[in-house]
């Protein structure tokens, strides 16, 4: 079959990794830039059209999305769909793991554990917001952050307050959440592939570095997740709709709490860290859809 990765550099890791397995299996592969295709709406007749020819012969497609680039690339994904091809991660599954916020409430609709958390729309009543998430320290995310970046972790009410106040004062919505100081500046990152755990690790931050992210100098092992800890990532997944997830959950004394369930997850700290094929297991996914 035809697979087309939807990636803006075919250099990455996870693109070269997903590009080589597909390859292995025989299939023919390309690499599309969605940002330079064109959109073509017509009745019972949409198209995608890229460098120069028409993309009519596609029967899978990977979508790998960047969050900065989700508007014009969930529309690809979609019209790609309306031509009846099989996509990886759906188009709405897509955009509703990009919003944070309405993300956990999907999550908290579903009984699935999460950190304390506390929206507002500017709000003056900086005080009741530091207490509604148990008092400082407390966390505090950009919605539109990624990869660790808009991340403040305020160790007094006096520093919440003014950096929720700052960050008011720039037009910058933010969310606080509850600070988990048992997980000891580490997360787990479960990869799903169609309703399976194929490989877990556990990120631990740098030394005084309470984000766990690799993109920040974070180290990667592979775990063992709990039976509890499976049931959350999988029901995670389950409930924002996506066929292939990374949830990021934080160990607590309360049992595993989501913090994020990512869309378009790396495949290099889960790849070296668990030793495991992760691109070859989403390649058969799509082969037992097609």
């Amino acid at each position: 079959m035809k697979i087309a990765i939807l990636s803006r550099n075919a250099k990455l890791y996870s693109t070269a990794r997903l590009v080589e397995a597909a390859k292995a299996k025989g299939h023919e592969v390309i690499v599309v830039d969605p940002l330079k295709c064109d959109i073509e709406i017509e009745k019972k007749n949409p198209r995608i059209r890229y460098n120069g020819k028409y993309l009519d012969d596609v029967d899978a497609i990977i979508p790998r999305i960047g969050a900065s680039i989700t508007f014009y690339g969930t529309a690809v994904v979609r019209q790609f769909e309306m031509r009846k091809v099989f996509s990886v991660v759906e188009s709405q599954a897509l955009v509703r793991s990009r919003d944070k916020l309405r993300s956990l409430q999907i999550l908290a609709r579903c009984g699935v554990g999460l950190p304390k958390t506390v929206f507002t729309n500017y709000t003056k009543d900086t005080d009741h917001v530091v207490e509604a998430v148990g008092g400082a320290p407390i966390i505090i995310k950009l919605l539109e952050g990624t990869q660790g970046l808009g991340v403040v972790l305020a160790e007094t009410k006096n520093a919440a307050t003014s950096v929720i106040e700052a960050f008011n004062g720039l037009g910058a919505r933010v969310i606080a959440q509850e600070f988990i100081k048992e997980a000891g500046g580490a997360d787990i990152r479960a990869f799903i592939v169609d309703g399976q755990i194929v490989g877990a690790m556990k990120r631990q931050g740098k030394e005084g570095e309470f984000r766990s992210n690799l993109h920040r100098g974070g180290t990667a092992t592979i775990i063992e997740l709990t039976d509890e800890e499976q049931n959350t990532a999988l029901k995670a997944a389950k409930a924002m709709g996506l066929g292939v997830a990374g949830v990021d959950m934080l160990q607590s004394e309360h049992g595993p709490l989501v913090l994020e369930v990512n869309s378009s997850p790396g495949l290099e700290g889960i790849e070296r860290a668990t030793g495991k094929d992760i691109a070859r297991e989403i390649i058969r996914y799509i082969e037992r859809n097609v």
